[in-house]
């Protein structure tokens, strides 16, 4: 084994534990998480094979995988929300897309929708599986807890825990462009 074979494989013994960890917060597939830890590594050692120097490996590595985790929600075509439907307390059904703002209102309302759009699919994407079923069966499909709960066999309890926590991360997630397109 060479020099630098070495130093590889004692990078990548050293830093594979806290980028997957990194990684798997921000990817949620596991295998998507996996993949990308392999890109990520990938690319250090063409890196190192065409003599690149990378001056802070550990910055360099999160910075690849920063990269990675783009691209692949990229990638990845979000589900569409236009046939998305919530039932109001007057028992109006309202389409998500009635609640945002018209494509007809001008340039700025049309880029405000868009960017809204893609920020919740990306936001949703971002959920644990069960989270992201919970949420969009109860919120965007307007069935009971009592019914995904027979349906499932997972208690109503934990169906309310599922979905208390995809509201948390998708207000979180949502509030900077609230906030942001809030102030214009």
């Amino acid at each position: 084994m060479t020099e630098q074979d070495r130093q590889i494989s004692e990078i990548i013994a050293e830093e594979r534990s806290r980028l997957r960890n990194f990684i798997r917060r921000r990817v949620p597939d596991p295998s998507d998480a996996e993949d990308i830890v392999q890109e990520v590594f990938y690319e250090l050692v063409e890196a190192n094979r065409l003599l690149m120097p990378i001056e802070h490996v550990t910055a360099w590595l999160f910075r690849v995988a920063r990269n990675r985790i783009t691209d692949l929600f990229r990638k990845k075509k979000p589900e569409t929300f236009s046939d998305a439907a919530v039932v109001d307390e007057d028992g109006e059904v309202l389409r998500i897309e009635d609640l945002l703002p018209s494509p007809d209102a001008g340039p700025e309302a049309l880029y405000f929708r868009n960017v809204l759009l893609d920020e919740l699919e990306f936001a949703l994407d971002e959920l644990p599986d069960e989270q992201r079923e919970v949420f969009v069966a109860h919120e965007l499909e307007g069935r009971s807890f009592k019914e995904l709960s027979a349906e499932s066999g997972v208690s109503v309890n934990t169906l309310l825990s599922r979905k208390r926590y995809a509201v948390l991360h998708l207000r979180e997630r949502l509030q900077s462009i609230h906030d942001e397109f809030a102030k214009k």
